[in-house]
Formats: C-alpha cells, sequence, structure tokens
C-alpha cells in the first residue's frame, strides 16, 4: 500500500507547497516501507518531483482541467487512489486542497486530518499531530479508517530533497459531467507581488501606520525582503488597503517562515491568524502592546524611525553578501 501526493501547479509550474507535499509523503513512505506517486495535473517538469521523493508519476493532460475544480480535482485524486491501491494521500493546507480534501475523504470512505504540522507519530495505529483552535493548540488524533487523507500545514515540514529516479505514467481519469455543474468563468489576481499564501516572509502594518499614504516604506521594505505585504484588519476596514491583504481569524492566515508586524497592537484575531508563522518580529511604539507576548524579537520605538534604517541596513547586509 503506497502513498499517494497531490502535486498543485499554476501555468505548468509547480509550486513551491508541491514540492513540500513531496518530501513529506516520501517522510510517510520510509517510515511505512513503502514508495510515492505523484499527481500532477497539467503540470510542470515531473523531474523536479523526483527530486523531492516522488517514484512514480501520474501526469494528467487535460483542458478541462486548467482551472481548478473542486469536484473535478477530487475525483481525480480518487481515481488515482483507487488505481494506486493508495492507503495514505496527501494533500496541502492551501485553500484549493482544503475544498476539495473532504470531498476526496468521502468518495474514499477515509478520515481526513487538516493542517498536519509533522511526520505521523505512529503508522500502526495510524497518529498525527495537527494544529487546532486557529493555531492555539496542538491534538494527536488516530486515524482508524483504511485510507487516510493528509492536509499538511504550510510550511510545516520544509523542503527535503531525497533524490530517486521519477518514471511518468501518462494519466486519463473518467470526468462525469456532474463534476462541471460548478465553473470558474474568470480568475483575477495580482501579477507583480508576492502572493500572500505563497510569501516565505510577510511584511504586515496596522493603524499605527496613520495612513495609507505612509504604505510606500511598508513596500519597500517588502521588496528589499522579497516578502508579501499585509495589514491587520482595521487597516483593510478603513480602506487604506484591500482586503485581500488582511490576515488574521476572519482573513487570511499566514503561516510564512517569519512575519513583521509594524504598528499593530496585536489583537487576539489577529494573532489567531499568524499564530503557524515561525518568527515574529513586532515594531510598536507601545511597550504594552499585546503583540510583543507572542514576539520571538520585539523593537519598542516609532515605526517612522525604525522601519527606514531596517530597510537600509538590510539593503546594505544584501549588497555585501550578494
Amino acid at each position: 500500500m503506497m502513498v499517494l501526493v497531490y502535486t498543485e501547479s499554476e501555468e505548468g509550474t509547480f509550486k513551491k507547497i508541491a514540492h513540500e507535499a513531496v518530501s513529506y509523503a516520501k517522510g510517510i513512505a520510509d517510515m511505512m516501507g513503502t514508495s510515492v506517486t505523484a499527481v500532477s495535473v497539467n503540470g510542470g517538469n515531473s523531474e523536479e518531483l523526483g527530486k523531492f521523493g516522488a517514484s512514480k508519476v501520474l501526469e494528467i493532460s487535460n483542458d478541462k482541467l486548467s482551472k481548478f475544480n473542486a469536484d473535478a480535482y477530487a475525483d481525480v485524486v480518487a481515481q488515482a487512489a483507487k488505481k494506486e491501491g493508495a492507503s495514505v494521500i496527501v494533500l496541502t493546507s492551501s485553500a484549493n486542497s482544503k475544498f476539495m480534501a473532504p470531498l476526496v475523504a468521502v468518495n474514499l470512505e477515509a478520515g481526513y486530518v487538516a493542517n498536519v504540522t509533522e511526520l505521523p507519530t505512529n503508522t500502526s495505529p495510524f497518529q498525527v499531530k495537527h494544529s487546532v483552535f486557529t493555531n492555539k493548540a496542538f491534538a494527536i488524533t488516530e486515524i482508524t479508517t483504511d485510507t487516510k487523507v493528509i492536509g499538511l500545514g504550510k510550511n510545516a515540514y520544509g523542503l527535503k530533497e531525497n533524490e530517486t529516479t521519477a518514471t511518468t505514467e501518462a494519466f486519463s481519469p473518467e470526468l462525469a459531467s456532474e463534476d462541471f455543474s460548478v465553473n470558474v468563468v474568470s480568475v483575477d489576481k495580482a501579477t507583480d507581488k508576492v502572493t500572500i499564501a505563497d510569501a516565505e516572509v510577510v511584511v504586515s502594518g496596522g493603524r499605527g501606520l496613520k495612513g495609507p499614504e505612509n504604505w510606500g516604506m511598508i513596500e519597500e521594505l517588502a521588496e528589499t525582503l522579497g516578502a508579501a505585504t499585509a495589514c491587520s484588519k482595521p487597516v483593510s476596514d478603513m480602506g487604506w488597503r484591500p482586503h485581500s491583504e488582511h490576515v488574521g481569524q476572519t482573513g487570511k492566515p499566514v503561516a510564512s517562515n517569519l512575519y513583521i508586524a509594524i504598528g499593530i497592537s496585536g489583537a487576539i484575531q489577529h494573532l489567531a491568524g499568524i499564530n503557524s508563522s515561525k518568527v515574529k518580529v513586532v515594531i510598536n511604539n507601545d511597550p504594552e502592546a499585546p503583540f510583543f507576548k507572542a514576539a520571538d524579537y520585539g523593537i519598542v520605538g516609532d515605526a517612522f524611525e525604525v522601519v527606514p534604517q531596517l530597510n537600509e541596513k538590510l539593503k546594505a547586509f544584501k549588497a555585501q553578501n550578494a
């Protein structure tokens, strides 16, 4: 019984989370003494997946699947799992995968656990650790069904190279008309910025910036770091920044390697959305700001003085280490 992993791609290129999912699937496969088969839907170079541990890639090329459709993609993954006799199916915890994972689980009569943070603590019984209560705690859950579906948390496992020679096989799943009862008409997205979902570094601003006219220093720091920009809920509510940049419990969750909060007090709803970030840096002129209690590093000071200096130091460091 092998491990199947769905590899997300965009415009013919595998996303970083696809490589992380394959790395994780390989870790489980090693524990179980089996191999990894990857499912690629209109994806990129399959040799990339072998680099992270996939020994076989099912390549699906179908114009009907050019845009993500949860019903259709779930059907494809379930058919691949049945074809390969997979006992474990690894997905990510991206918005798309969270949408289709329950559908995959129902199709396969499988147990499903999302936001998994590490390799199983045991494979017999099969137990996984995952974040719960908006990342405030962890739980160990046992999956008792014959088939298991796992949603790997973003940046939870990292990229681990496991050089494997991946064989490829064309796969043509049967697509039913009911899979397309809901269709994507169009997709609008920013193309000139790092997206919050894919960013390893996020620079976020709050009301402490006093107005949208001061957002230039946030964007400049983000550009220096190759980061995405984000904001607190009040900022998006006031129209200073688009709602697509709002992070927190009622906005987008962030699980970046580095999260820099500038002029954000740290309300519990905001912290709930960024708790999965590995390193949190806070810049605020209020030493009593709640965010400092959750921060790994904190700077008490005026953002209008601290951020420009920080940006200059980072630029100088990059120039010296180019």
